[in-house]
Parts: structure tokens; sequence; C-alpha cells
């Protein structure tokens, strides 16, 4: 079973990370949508997190991982916010079962086919000798030799954790990720259409979602509002978190 954070009474709504992400991500605007009247579902997608580590690593499984999370916990109606990988599982979740999916809000992400564009998070992630015994600082030494940008460092960074005393760890299942990396970038099926009410947020600094993608959203979801969110790039919702909030609270109240 999928590890959550579930907080607030009322109206299920989920939320779903991004690669090398995790629940507690979503700390602080998971409190502000408890406090509009939600119960928040924040979970840790397999191989991330405090979630369970597998070899199997893809879409259709992550789906199934929440479709199983909403049967043990009795959710039957369930708004989602999904970001980067989250918002492709959300996509598919809401395709394929789109009865238990009332309202979807996806992310900077669209559902075309992305190539493989994480190397180098990979390389510095994979440059970290833990055998070694390092300090955090000591881990943040190597990977910044690999990522200058320092959000980008603080948000990978949030991953480890004491394994035991004196012995760090990353969270995330490393060594599925690079073998299973061309996983992330897969394609919505073609078929797959949900007609019910959809908005795809992206960052005006983001090239996650183009202009030239509206057509490929609208086939799959008629019924999408596709905004931007100003002063973003693809961590939306930790760069412009009150606009992010307003337009995604504005929608499930709508």
């Amino acid at each position: 079973m999928l590890y959550s954070k579930i907080e607030g009474q009322g109206k299920p709504l989920l939320i779903l990370h991004g690669f090398l992400g995790m629940s507690d991500n979503w700390k602080t605007l998971a409190t502000k949508y408890v406090e509009q009247g939600f119960q928040v579902h924040a979970l840790d997608l397999r191989n991330h997190g405090k979630s369970f580590h597998s070899d199997d690593f893809n879409y259709e499984i992550m789906v199934q991982d929440v479709v199983d999370y909403c049967a043990f916990h009795h959710l039957t109606s369930v708004d989602v916010i999904g970001h980067s990988m989250g918002g492709k599982v959300v996509m598919l979740l809401a395709t394929t079962y789109p009865e238990l999916v009332n309202k979807l809000i996806v992310a900077d992400i669209g559902p075309k086919f992305y190539p493989v564009h994480h190397q180098t998070i990979l390389a510095a992630l994979g440059a970290v000798d833990f055998s070694k015994k390092p300090s955090r600082a000591e881990v943040e030494v190597i990977v910044s030799e690999y990522i200058s940008d320092f959000g980008t460092r603080q948000f990978l960074l949030k991953n480890l954790y004491w394994q035991e005393p004196g012995q760090l760890a990353f969270r995330f299942n490393l060594k599925v990720f690079n073998e299973k990396i061309e996983a992330i970038g897969k394609a919505l099926p073609f078929d797959d259409k949900f007609e019910k009410e959809t908005v795809f947020l992206r960052g005006d600094k983001s090239d996650y979602i183009l202009d030239s993608d509206f057509e490929t959203i609208l086939h799959h979801f008629p019924k999408a509002e596709i905004e931007t969110i100003p002063n973003a790039g693809h961590w939306l919702h930790a760069e412009n978190p009150l606009d992010f909030f307003e337009k995604t609270v504005q929608f499930l109240k709508k």
C-alpha cells in the first residue's frame, strides 16, 4: 500500500508528486486545501518517499497503485492534482477509471511523449557514494558539481534520510530509475479520453507545455482549460504557490 499523509475532512483530494519528489513537497499547499474543506491525501508513489520499492515501474502499475489505494480507503469519487510524472499518472487514471475521478488538475506536463532528460540529475545522484558515510554537507557538495541550481538541489536533497545512525541514504529507488527511465516520458495512449472538467496549469518559464501541445491536450481532454502561472518554471506549485493555489481552488470549487 502506498504511503500517504491524510489531513482534513470533506471531499477527497488526491495529490501526486513528480519524479524524485514526495508527498512532503506539498505540505504547505495541503494545509491550505484542508482549510478550504477538502480531505487531502498526499501520496508517495512507488519507489518514492516512504512508499515501497519495486522493480516494476511504469504508468499502468502506478495507476493500479492509486486505484488500490482508493479502494482501501473507500474513496469512490476523488478530485486529483498531479505534477509532472504525477500528472502523467493522473491523466492515465482519469482516462482509464473515469468513474473514480471527478475533477482533474494536471500541473506542467502534457499527454505527449517526452524524451529522456534527467541524465544530469541521475548522474549527480549516482555520484554519491554512501559507503563512505558522507555528511549532508558532503552530499550537497557532490551534487552541486553537477547541478548549479540551488532550488533543484534542495528539492533532491529533501530525499536524504538517516537509514541508521551515521548512515545517510536516499529514500527513492535510484537503481530502478536508472533502469526504467524511459518509462517516465511515455505518452498517453492515443485513444484515451476523459470527458469531465480538467485544467492544465503550466509555468510561464517552463517548456513542458507548449502552445503547439494544446491540440493534443484537447484531443484527450475535450473540456480542458489551459492556464499559465506567472513567474514560475516547472515546479510552479513551489515557485508561485499563491497563484497556483488560487487557480486550483477556484477550479475545484466551481
